[in-house]
């Protein structure tokens, strides 16, 4: 048996991956076992985690893989200052003696806190983009494939392109800091008022509520003319006046883009004017005329029929919805944690790979087994729970909890739904989720106000039995990892009025569209998962009881959590949201918990 463990940690989404004999065996962040939101540090949880659920202990391990290369990093970083100086010294003055006191020695506190779990093994680095494109390629179920991966920044690169064959993976192209796609739109993410690193997701959700006008043409010109000049072949440069992240403590040069686009830097947390969602739609558009020339030119540099993505870019569900329709590829792949939590995994399977010349697994449809690679808890240990906090709980089998729970769906209740292991990644799958029916008129306000606690404007995703998605959405591939926006059926539309596409977005969003109203966005699309039987059984079988009782074959999946707290990993955490939130009801594995019960006690 051989073992790598592989970490990424010290800038945002830690997390802990282990492959034995080449295979994924587990892999979580340690937000979920903290409870702190994109936590960074290092992932002390998450390695306890895999170790136990692999059933080895620390000397079981041959080599760890860490997701980057600090040195290359800390040259960077010396020469970007250089490069802008005398602009930055405050950024460097808070930088810099950070790097020389604990950064610049990560190999040596690396190797110290492996040892305090047991650890001691070699120690590898691959770069960090190359840990993004070995966590897209070697899971994927492609023998050869182009590789394309896009985020903000490792090292140095920003952008690559590369082809995987077998078990190489041979660099083509390579864009460098600052010009980062990734950076370009997190400034955006930052002007309008939301939060880095985070916040993207909310960007490309406003997107949609734009309303076609001479304004929104202006600032997609504006961004072309202005901020990036755009090359045939997908390559690009940022006008650097406008950004301060290379030196600054900041994304934007606010008084220049103020001067740009009119409008000042939107505060967080206030209210949404027209303005900011065309600015949100403008950016959204280059982005993804940016995406789509890149991939023609992997399409041409590569010449493989397959492509598969990772970088925090490859989480825009609707560029990748635009690749898929594109046809430039016939069949398409993405890594589902695609940030810097996957780059965990990429580490280690670069490690298996590339430094020790293993043979790689391919597996079908993937190897990340449904993303489902995080921890699993008994039924003893959900007892102990419900005895624990005086919960009121029911044991129902199988061949009845499914029928209950569609038919607690089907009367308008909100559920909580913990199953199985927890989801790898920033979606939850079926496993830890909050479920509604989506045919219900009110249900998007409800979720978005009452049990998410987020902004109203943001949308909510649809799981379907993957043999009936066609009958809801336009898409012929399946999405089983709810990284691709398609658009909803025009059956399941409804007549709008006249003046739908210039009403106030608030409006707009409460306007009856779509037979399944809360999971279609304003632009009627919807980020779609398709459920496999085989991936997922019990989710499956849910959404079997809940089309045998209705005729409908989908439902409202979104994250179990509230907004600013992570995913639930526990029971306790179920449990902790569940009392806390205005959901209905909470299944934890067979156990079924009303909340009118539970305030009764």
């Amino acid at each position: 048996m051989k073992v790598v463990l592989g970490i990424s940690y010290n800038y945002h989404d830690s997390a802990a991956a282990l492959i034995i004999d080449g295979k994924i065996t587990a892999a979580a962040q340690e937000e979920r076992f903290t409870r702190k939101k994109h936590d960074s540090s290092f992932p002390v949880h998450a390695i306890q985690y895999v170790m136990e659920e692999a059933g080895i202990t620390g000397a079981d391990i041959s080599t760890v893989a860490f997701y980057e290369k600090p040195f290359i990093k800390f040259e960077r970083l010396l020469e970007t200052y250089h490069a802008f100086a005398p602009k930055g010294i405050q950024s460097f003055i808070k930088a810099v003696p950070v790097w020389i006191k604990e950064k610049l020695f990560m190999k040596q506190t690396l190797q110290e806190d492996l040892l305090k779990l047991g650890i001691h093994a070699q120690l590898t680095f691959p770069e960090h983009h190359l840990s993004h494109a070995a966590s897209a390629f070697y899971p994927s179920p492609y023998e050869k494939a182009a590789i394309l991966t896009i985020d903000g920044v490792g090292e140095w690169a920003t952008t690559t392109i590369s082809v995987g064959d077998k078990e190489n993976i041979t660099l083509l192209r390579e864009l460098h800091f600052p010009h980062s796609l990734g950076l370009l739109y997190s400034a955006f993410t930052y002007y309008c008022g939301f939060r880095v690193n985070s916040g993207e997701y909310k960007l490309m959700g406003l997107a949609p509520y734009r309303i076609i006008s001479d304004r929104t043409t202006s600032y997609i010109r504006l961004i072309e003319e202005n901020l990036v000049d755009i090359r045939e072949d997908g390559s690009f440069l940022l006008n650097m006046k406008y950004f301060d992240y290379a030196t600054g403590l900041k994304m934007t040069n606010n008084k220049k883009w103020e001067a740009l686009f009119g409008i000042p830097a939107r505060k967080p947390e206030s209210d949404l004017s027209q303005e900011y969602m065309d600015l949100a739609y403008a950016i959204q558009s280059v982005t993804e005329q940016i995406v789509l020339k890149l991939v023609s030119t992997a399409k041409e540099l590569s010449g493989c029929s397959n492509l598969v993505m990772a970088g925090g870019v490859a989480l825009n569900c609707v560029a990748n919805g635009k690749i898929e329709k594109s046809g430039i590829f016939e069949s398409i792949w993405i890594q589902p944690a695609a940030g810097d939590a996957g780059g965990a995994i990429g580490a280690a399977l670069a490690t298996w790979t590339i430094y020790l010349k293993e043979k790689r697994s391919t597996e079908y449809p993937d190897g990340m087994s449904g993303a489902y690679l995080g921890p699993s808890y008994t039924d003893k240990e959900i007892q102990n729970l419900i005895r624990n906090t005086r919960a009121v709980a029911t044991r129902m089998d199988e061949a009845f909890l499914y029928p209950r729970v569609a038919h607690l769906l089907n009367e308008g209740m909100i559920v909580g739904w913990f199953q199985g292991r927890m989801e790898f990644g920033p979606r939850s799958l079926g496993n830890r989720s909050i479920l509604a029916d989506p045919r219900n008129k009110g249900m998007q306000k409800k979720l978005n106000l009452e049990i998410k606690y987020r902004e109203s404007f943001r949308p909510f995703a649809p799981s379907v039995l993957e043999e009936d998605m066609r009958d809801y959405f336009d898409m012929n591939t399946f999405s089983p990892y709810m990284l691709k926006v398609s658009d909803v059926c025009v059956a399941m539309g409804k007549s709008l009025p006249p003046d739908y596409e210039t009403l106030y977005y608030l409006e707009r969003l409460y306007t009856e569209r779509s037979l399944l109203q809360a999971i279609t966005h304003v632009d009627f699309s919807a980020r779609v998962q398709t459920v496999l039987r085989e991936t997922n059984p019990l989710f499956h079988a849910l959404l079997v009881a809940f089309k045998e009782l209705t005729g409908c074959s989908v439902l409202v999946n979104t994250s179990f959590n509230v907004r600013g707290e992570p995913i639930v990993c526990t029971p306790e955490d179920a449990y902790h949201c569940f009392m806390h939130t205005g959901m209905d009801y909470l299944v934890l594995g067979n156990w079924i918990l009303s909340k009118k019960e539970q305030q009764a006690t």
